[in-house]
């Protein structure tokens, strides 16, 4: 039987696929009409322009003119097409090398890079976000372009690793805000956190205040900015001070 469930899993077969590395010896049966990376290029045409809840593997057979069944031969199940989307789209990252000015504005293009990529591919949120998938070359190559980056900074290794994971997170977070943000729907919810705070200003003096100095005004501000700004200096508190013991 197909493996569909998280559990069913071989670690090893999936690893192998997402990297290329899948036993390439002639098996019995019709010559394989695709390659994982169709499939997965497949998978991803409907997830984008889906999203992740609708993709399924007789989706993807019905797309490539194949049976169900037939479309197990090329992925295993599931899980295993989403980690070889995740890899298809991350593709290469970003060239740091040629970012000049050091560690702080090359983790800065890593950031918006990022951005790039989730804003043209939103169900990478939550393929990568709620589960331990399998990481591809691509992924991994991401995560080395940012370790890379912060060597030069004399911070720990764990401390490069929380750095880089820290700002990921950062992008993923207001993404996500963004992803879930209307015009409609901003302004219905700060007309009636507006109303209550009215009605309840004493309870919360600070917020109110706040709120009737422009907290809830829409600007053309990016908010990746203002975040990566404050990231990176409390990054840069940590060099200063890594560079001075």
């Amino acid at each position: 039987m197909p493996a569909n469930k998280e559990s069913d899993r071989e670690p090893g077969v999936s690893l192998a696929l997402l990297w290329g590395e899948a036993d390439s010896r002639p098996r019995r049966g019709p010559k394989p009409k695709f390659t994982p990376a169709q499939v997965a290029r497949c998978g991803v045409e409907i997830a984008d322009a889906e999203g992740l809840d609708s993709l399924s593997m007789q989706r993807v057979a019905q797309m490539l003119g194949v049976t169900t069944m037939a479309l197990y031969r090329y992925v295993p199940g599931k899980p295993d097409l989403i980690d070889l989307m995740v890899d298809t789209v991350l593709s290469d990252p970003p060239d740091l090398d040629r970012v000049p000015g050091g560690w702080r504005p090359r983790l800065d293009a890593w950031a918006r890079a990022c951005r790039d990529v989730y804003r043209a591919h939103p169900w990478i949120l939550t393929a990568t976000g709620l589960r331990r998938h399998a990481m591809g070359p691509h992924q991994v190559a991401w995560l080395d372009t940012a370790l890379a980056a912060l060597e030069p900074t004399g911070l720990t290794a764990r401390h490069r690793h929380d750095a880089a994971i820290l700002v990921l997170s950062l992008v993923r977070n207001l993404t996500q805000e963004a992803l879930d943000s209307t015009q409609t729907g901003d302004e219905e919810w700060n007309r009636l956190t507006t109303h209550q705070l009215t009605v309840h200003a004493d309870r919360f003096p600070a917020l109110t205040r706040a709120v009737a100095e422009g907290a809830f005004t829409p600007t053309a501000d990016d908010p990746l900015a203002f975040g990566l700004t404050c990231v990176l200096d409390g990054i840069q508190g940590l060099v200063n001070a890594a560079t001075h013991t």
